[in-house]
């Protein structure tokens, strides 16, 4: 079955639809959030909450865009709301230390690669501006709207980015 079957049986209720859904874009959506958040149980519980969401909203999913862009798209919106709710940003060598080898060999349902292992040693933003600029095709100014920042913040921000990945490599 395609999505848009599915979409239209999960939208009146079909669970089993739904899990099909969940089946072909949880690994996306989950690559897409710990990219954001570099926290594995973060994404987790991420992941999770954007599928309620999704199940939620399904009746209203009009399809005027693809359900994948639909779906990342609520997936980006609820990894920068969580993001914005914490406290403070995540300390970057708090999670440099928290991300080790034994992390990866615990996690059998996403392998990094070695482009990951370098966007998780990124700053928040500068991660999160890289994320959504290389990885999500978001212009500098829809980056600047969702992250409340300026339209040249982000700019330079991903300029760090690839500089630093540049470096590292």
């Amino acid at each position: 079955m395609s999505d848009s079957n599915d979409i239209e049986l999960a939208a009146n209720g079909d669970k089993h639809a739904f899990k099909r859904l969940y089946e072909r874009h949880v690994r996306g959506v989950y690559g897409m959030v710990f990219r954001l958040t570099a926290d594995r149980s973060l994404a987790d519980d991420l992941v999770q909450e954007i599928f309620v969401q999704a199940w939620r909203s399904l009746p209203k999913f009009d399809g005027r865009a693809k359900f994948s862009t639909w779906l990342f798209s609520l997936a980006n919106n609820v990894g920068i709301t969580e993001m914005r709710k914490q406290s403070r940003w995540f300390k970057r060598n708090e999670r440099a230390v928290e991300y080790n080898t034994q992390d990866e060999a615990d996690s059998s349902d996403i392998d990094l690669g070695e482009l990951d292992k370098l966007i998780i040693r990124l700053p928040e933003q500068t991660r999160q501006v890289f994320v959504l600029h290389a990885l999500q095709d978001y212009s500098h100014q829809q980056i600047a709207d969702m992250l409340h920042i300026a339209e040249g913040t982000s700019k330079s921000q991903f300029f760090r980015a690839k500089k630093m990945m540049q470096e590292w490599l």
